[in-house]
């Protein structure tokens, strides 16, 4: 939502008698398909239903689906589960396409990183002036608490 009257497909704002008419059905008819678990809408804190625009959208294409395709009420919740775990799947792939994306990303770093210490060994550079110093044994061995060298085995 970009300005903030902007309002969500997911936002519950319709009371029953309002989406009954977007949906083209009788209010009756909803409460059924809620007790049937076909449309779930949201509650007001006074346990009135408040239908969301996907909940009508929904209410809608149950309604195409009983009239024009003659499919019965089980076939539509079958249907409706399956549309929902496709919607579900859809999000994970787009999550796990833009993961996929940023690990190639870094990746292509990890790769440029190390030809540039392939280069700098090649060339024959001092490896402490071009690469991360590393700590002599003798410098590893050191005791802070004691201020002395550990003796080396």
């Amino acid at each position: 939502m970009s300005r903030p009257y902007d309002l969500s497909d997911d936002l519950p704002v319709y009371v029953i008698s309002v989406a009954a008419q977007l949906s083209g059905m009788h209010p009756q008819t909803l409460r059924a398909y809620d007790r049937l678990g076909l449309v779930s809408p949201g509650r007001s804190a006074g346990r009135g239903r408040r239908y969301s625009m996907r909940d009508v959208l929904a209410l809608r294409e149950i309604q195409r689906l009983a009239k024009q395709e003659g499919v019965n009420l089980s076939g539509i919740r079958l249907i409706m589960d399956q549309h929902q775990e496709l919607e579900k799947a859809r999000r994970i792939i787009a999550e796990l396409r833009a993961e996929l994306s940023q690990l190639r990303a870094e990746l292509e770093s990890t790769r440029a990183v190390a030809a540039r210490l392939a280069e700098l060994r090649r060339a024959g550079s001092n490896t402490t002036s071009g690469l991360v110093p590393v700590r002599s044994a003798r410098a590893a061995a050191w005791e802070p608490a004691t201020g002395q060298h550990r003796e080396e085995k």
